[in-house]
């Protein structure tokens, strides 16, 4: 795949497969993780035309794909940004769940590869590799499974994979297979991608760094003859005040004590991925260390692994700072707020009409259009005025 940036970019929502809530650390004002809950979210994502949706993975979340599958039916163009996770399934048997869900969605299916970074996790699940050796089990695993996608018969043998004679009876919708997204922050990971995937993500990191990153992979991928697109996961409180977005902030974490930060970062250092620790050295789990670049804030990661950090702001301020991303080479934003169902539409409401938006993200991506009035009729009789 060949990507340029055209100075506009498509957003990504988040499905919280894992646990919802209004404050995070803390069971008061959570929501447990039902189907109905996540339909909500994803009918409310497909109405207002966000791109797709993001399934995180993990032992902590419910299956992607089952999930994904469940959701699919119940939403008309939303697209499904799933995990497949190298050294804990097959490449044959991921190609027939990716081959069938593409098919099932009509196109719609996004494919996020994930190595993992927690080892205590990775032992659970029977994977006892170091980190180099995980992104070599990735490469063949890809190497695999594009083939197979791509309608090939493939015979491979490497260090850690072996098939024979392998076929995929049904075929993708999308050509040659779904997109493949990959973040990886490493020098191992950045080759990875290079050599297989489409998409290249990163953590909300401060823009500096961000553009450090894109540089780093971008030269890798030249060395391939190849581009890439560059997308960015990141967390949102957008407000019509920065007052406001600030005092959301801070009330998110206003139910976590110091000794939960303790124990969360305590668990958080063990892993040994690189994107995490570049995102606990932002902030080294202090509270006094969260802004990390202006309306940049690092207070999620106090206590959630993986994206950590959160653009802060009113409308416009957020808006400027997604606009600074997509000069760097961003084209695709994966975001989310707590609790996801509210702030789906706070965000589209407020942010998507100041944003550089692809036709297939916004109110304009929706089958159905709705030309208003908006908002319920003063007195009966007179039609509520955009200010």
């Amino acid at each position: 795949m060949t990507a340029s940036n055209d100075g506009r970019a498509d957003v990504l929502w988040f499905l919280p497969t894992h646990g919802d809530g209004r404050y995070l650390g803390a069971a008061d004002g959570a929501r447990a993780v039902t189907l109905d809950y996540l339909r909500q979210i994803a009918q409310g994502a497909d109405d207002l035309g966000y791109y797709g949706v993001l399934l995180p993975t993990g032992r902590s979340c419910e299956d992607s794909w089952v999930i994904a599958s469940a959701l699919a039916p119940l939403t008309r163009r939303l697209r499904f940004l799933v995990a497949v996770r190298p050294g804990l399934l097959e490449p044959s048997v991921a190609a027939r769940m990716a081959s069938t869900l593409d098919r099932i969605s009509d196109g719609r299916l996004l494919i996020n590869v994930v190595t993992g970074g927690d080892p205590v996790e990775l032992a659970g699940d029977g994977v006892f590799l170091a980190h180099d050796e995980r992104y070599a089990v990735t490469d063949e695993f890809l190497h695999v499974w594009r083939g197979l996608m791509s309608g090939e018969t493939v015979t491979f043998e490497g260090r850690h994979l072996r098939a024979e004679n392998g076929r995929l009876i049904f075929p993708p919708v999308q050509k040659p297979y779904p997109p493949l997204y990959f973040g990886g922050s490493s020098p191992a990971g950045i080759a990875v991608a290079a050599e297989h995937c489409d998409v290249y993500l990163t953590w909300g990191e401060p823009p500096e760094q961000v553009a450090e990153k894109i540089a780093a992979a971008r030269a890798a991928a030249a060395r391939k003859g190849k581009t890439f697109s560059y997308g960015i996961r990141l967390h949102v409180i957008a407000r019509e005040t920065e007052a406001e977005a600030w005092a959301a902030a801070e009330r998110l974490i206003s139910r976590v004590d110091d000794a939960t930060i303790a124990k969360a970062q305590e668990t958080l250092k063990r892993q040994d991925s690189v994107g995490q620790s570049r995102m606990m050295a932002l902030h080294g789990g202090r509270r006094d260390r969260l802004v990390v670049s202006p309306n940049l804030w690092a207070g999620v990661g106090l206590v959630r692994g993986g994206a950590g950090t959160a653009l802060v702001g009113s409308a416009d301020q957020v808006a400027d700072r997604m606009k600074a991303y997509i000069d760097l080479g961003i084209d695709r934003f994966i975001l989310s707020g707590y609790p996801h169902l509210e702030e789906a539409y706070r965000f589209a409401e407020l942010v998507f009409p100041k944003l550089p938006l692809r036709a297939t993200t916004g109110r304009a991506a929706t089958q159905a259009r709705n030309d208003g009035p908006f908002g319920e009729i003063i007195a009966n009789d007179l039609v509520p005025q955009r200010r």
